[in-house]
């Protein structure tokens, strides 16, 4: 069932633009030795948007540190807040609708993994 998820995700859910879209910033950013690890976020987080179905997200066992912490703000400040805004307004619109329920449902997964990414792991279901 996931996999005929990801592909109407990919087609109809926007998918494909939003990995071109995280993936090209998190490329952007790693250009700098600062924006290293916000770039690699960023690439985890464009492989989610592609193929989102099947796929939760925890907050890691090791990320009680304060660096996470340190480094969620960062990212806050920096863009998060308008990214995960972005996903929760696409999440209503697609709620909309009976047909865009589940899609609305995977961005309201990437609502919680865009807004503060750090300490936080993708696991597959099943």
């Amino acid at each position: 069932m996931s996999t005929i998820g990801n592909i109407l995700w990919i087609i109809f859910g926007g998918g494909i633009f939003l990995f071109l879209e995280y993936f090209i910033g998190g490329i952007l950013l790693c250009l700098t030795i600062i924006g290293i690890p916000f770039g690699l976020q960023c690439i985890r987080l464009s492989f989610v948007a592609l193929l989102p179905f099947g796929k939760e997200v925890r907050t890691a066992e090791a990320a009680d540190g304060c660096l996470s912490l340190m480094m969620n703000i960062i990212w806050i400040l920096i863009g998060g807040i308008w990214i995960a805004l972005t996903h929760l307004l696409f999440g209503l619109i697609c709620a909309i609708t009976i047909i865009g329920i589940p899609f609305a449902m995977q961005h309201f997964k990437l609502v919680s993994l865009s807004f503060a990414p750090f300490g936080k792991e993708i696991r597959d279901n099943g």
